[in-house]
């Protein structure tokens, strides 16, 4: 068997169509990290799991069907042609028990024509923060600006929970997990960290002892304690909570990341776990509160306003989800990305990615998960690096990301679970395509109901000819404002802190700028963003997006790619607050230029 039968690409073209050789040492440490078998066909079929179109003709053997409801169904050879959607369980009588899921195979995609506002909540400060934007600055941003501005939807950042550990990590591209939420963005009374907000640059360590405090007391009062409709939830959550919750009382009592911890407890389901579970148990159930407080507040956000979630590509490797699924994860590699424009080096973000042969043969379970977990309580989810359904770029230990391959995954399964999660949720899906995407992966999307991502710092052509089906905005997180753009400032950090920006790619969108908002060249910033977003409206697009910092003139990026300590990001607040925000006219005329209907 050759490296491409277990998915693993000989090379890869780049973003200018340069075609480049993977290393030996890339593929056998890929192969390595899988436990591949080069003297051995991989499987073709799965002991574990059967994805099937609703309605299809599938063979899955002689037995019985039992439902997701708890009723049960005869089959004789082939799936019935009703069995409804959902996770059923096939008992066979010749093979053992697999999941069954059932999709539609297409997301649910409404009549979908609206703007909103995309923020980076954690920099969203009001007069009741404590340091960092929290749910309750979240639903007044959705509030004011439905209400107001007439905004439809409001895309936020992912949410996904960081270690209970200090120093805390600031990107929540790096989460612990993506199953659960970040207690920071909990709104807690009183007045103790509102003194945080009087610096822009973010203290998350501060803001996170400060919180853990006042949520400590707050639960140490019977008074405060849930009832019926917590147990209910917890169950309804079922036994990755508890795991969830149990990884986090551990981390607070052992030092160092999990792989280094006592070898009994580098996993869920160890007798040595329980046995710290019950001994303390009131520390697990904290954080198993901890999670519905959270998930009661985002709930609160998401009636005032259609939220669209952001689900990361990834998690750390020592954090909560490759302590519960170790076995999903590969090791000795990262997800990263090659060189693009904007990008020259390439990127590893240090995540590693879910061995799609394991994964399988976990039925997917922590890919439902995750996806479940993403669409409560939205309208949308923005699915980071869509590719990553098709295929990964994957990067050795010690090699430098040039030096990485694609690997493939099981697509089809992949989005039938997506489509049926986004069915259930009465969600739609934005699939984050930007960089390298095979033409036939942009196909795929679409025939799935997909929204595509277009940013008008990627586009060559004008707004009026994006696609319809899309989500467009300016910019994103990872590249530069318009203020940045026009100023020169962010080209000016780049040089500064030594990323090797793009000097002529710069210039030549500087200038497409400037013609797209009809300004001259020494034009203020505010006048073009004015022109830059009145273009954005002229898109047909269902869906456009206005980063808060555009109207704000804020100069520099959230983040830097490629810098660790260069660049504060993810830790720099917006420079007004809500309520200033609230009454800046700068923001308000944003949102009328880009008003649907």
């Amino acid at each position: 068997m050759t490296a491409p039968d277990w998915g693993v690409a000989p090379g890869y073209w780049d973003a200018a169509g340069q075609w480049h050789d993977a290393p030996p040492e890339t593929v056998d440490a890929i192969l390595g990290a899988m436990d591949a078998d080069r003297d051995e066909a991989p499987p073709t079929e799965s002991d574990a799991v059967v994805v099937a179109r609703a309605g299809a003709a599938m063979p899955v053997g002689r037995g019985r069907l039992v439902l997701e409801d708890g009723g049960e169904m005869l089959v004789a050879g082939e799936l019935p042609s009703d069995v409804p959607l959902g996770y059923h369980r096939i008992v066979a009588d010749d093979r053992p028990e697999r999941l069954l899921v059932v999709s539609p195979g297409r997301c649910h995609l409404p009549e979908l024509r609206a703007w909103g506002f995309a923020v980076q909540l954690y920099a969203l400060r009001s007069a009741g923060s404590w340091g960092v934007g929290d749910l309750a600055d979240l639903a007044e941003l959705g509030r004011w600006s439905a209400a107001e501005l007439g905004a439809g939807f409001c895309l936020v950042n992912p949410l996904h929970a960081a270690r209970p550990t200090l120093p805390q990590v600031a990107s929540p591209y790096s989460p612990s997990s993506r199953v659960f939420r970040n207690p920071l963005y909990l709104r807690v009374a009183g007045d103790d960290g509102r003194a945080l907000n009087s610096e822009r640059r973010i203290d998350r360590d501060a803001v996170f002892q400060l919180k853990m405090a006042a949520l400590a007391r707050e639960w140490e009062d019977p008074s405060a304690h849930p009832g019926p409709e917590f147990d209910a939830w917890c169950i309804d959550q079922g036994r990755a909570l508890v795991d969830y919750a149990t990884f986090c009382a551990l981390d607070e009592r052992i030092d160092g990341p999990w792989p280094q911890w006592p070898a009994p407890l580098r996993g869920a389901g160890s007798d040595a776990v329980a046995t710290f579970r019950h001994q303390h148990a009131a520390r697990v159930l904290f954080h198993m509160w901890l999670q519905w407080r959270i998930d009661r507040q985002l709930a609160e956000a998401g009636r005032t306003i259609p939220l669209c979630a952001d689900l990361a590509v990834g998690v750390e490797p020592n954090g909560a989800d490759a302590w519960m699924w170790p076995d999903a994860f590969a090791r000795g590699v990262a997800v990263g990305a090659p060189p693009d424009e904007f990008n020259t080096q390439g990127q590893n973000w240090g995540l590693p990615p879910f061995d799609p042969w394991r994964l399988r043969a976990m039925a997917y379970e922590p890919f439902i998960r995750t996806m479940r977990s993403a669409f409560a309580h939205a309208g949308g989810v923005r699915l980071d690096h869509v590719m990553g359904l098709f295929r990964q770029f994957w990067i050795p230990e010690g090699l430098a990301p040039t030096d990485g391959t694609y690997v493939r995954y099981p697509a089809a399964d992949l989005l039938d679970i997506v489509a049926l999660e986004s069915t259930r949720a009465g969600a739609w899906l934005v699939g984050e395509d930007l960089g390298t995407v095979e033409n036939e992966v942009r196909a795929e999307l679409m025939a799935r109901d997909v929204l595509s991502y277009r940013l008008l710092w990627f586009e060559d052509r004008p707004p009026t000819e994006y696609p319809e089906r899309a989500l467009a905005a300016v910019t994103t997180h990872d590249l530069p404002t318009v203020a940045g753009l026009w100023s020169g400032a962010d080209l000016e950090a780049q040089r500064r802190i030594g990323t090797k920006p793009n000097e002529r790619g710069t210039a030549e969108l500087r200038e497409r700028v400037r013609a797209l908002a009809s300004v001259d060249e020494d034009a203020p910033v505010d006048e073009v963003v004015r022109g830059v977003y009145r273009a954005l409206g002229d898109a047909p697009s269902r869906l456009l997006a206005a980063t808060l910092d555009d109207p704000l003139a804020v100069e520099e990026r959230p983040n830097m790619p490629g810098t660790v300590d260069e660049w504060p990001n993810w830790s720099r607040a917006l420079p007004k607050s809500l309520e200033e925000i609230q009454a800046d006219p700068r923001v308000a005329e944003v949102g009328h230029l880009l008003r649907r209907g």
